[in-house]
């Protein structure tokens, strides 16, 4: 498997275990209220969930599975890959972060911008390499 898809892979099963725990810290204060400020992690619990573990999940599988090329270099311009993973968990971060600085109201904003442009590098990267059978 090659080392992107293992960076993917690894930080999506990360993000999987930071939002199961956000989820069950808030399942339990619903049932024995010890925390009353638990209920802001839902946010960051939906931020891991859906973007750090489904979509890097699939990043990652996806930059495995897709068609090599037969010349040159075997998965293309990788490095337009590694910017989408080093742009969609600034933008994780970026977007789960910014409830701590208040003053900068434009944080949750440019954390989704980079993580729409990851997703439109990524995107861009794999085009090259889905190909009609027999092409």
């Amino acid at each position: 498997m090659p080392i992107l898809s293992v960076f993917f892979i690894r930080t999506a099963l990360i993000y999987l275990s930071l939002g199961f725990t956000f989820g069950s810290l808030m399942l339990f204060n619903k049932g024995i209220s010890i925390m009353p400020a638990a209920w802001s992690l839902l946010p960051a619990h939906i931020e891991f969930l859906l973007i750090g573990w489904t979509i890097q999940l699939i990043l990652g599988v996806a930059f495995w599975i897709l068609p090599r090329f037969s010349h040159g270099p075997a998965r293309g311009r990788e490095e337009i890959a590694w910017l989408s993973y080093f742009l969609i968990n600034a933008g994780i971060w970026m977007d789960i972060l910014s409830p701590l600085f208040h003053e900068h109201s434009w944080l949750p904003l440019l954390g989704r911008l980079l993580e729409v442009v990851a997703a439109a590098a990524f995107a861009g990267y794999a085009w090259g390499r889905i190909k009609a059978t027999g092409a």
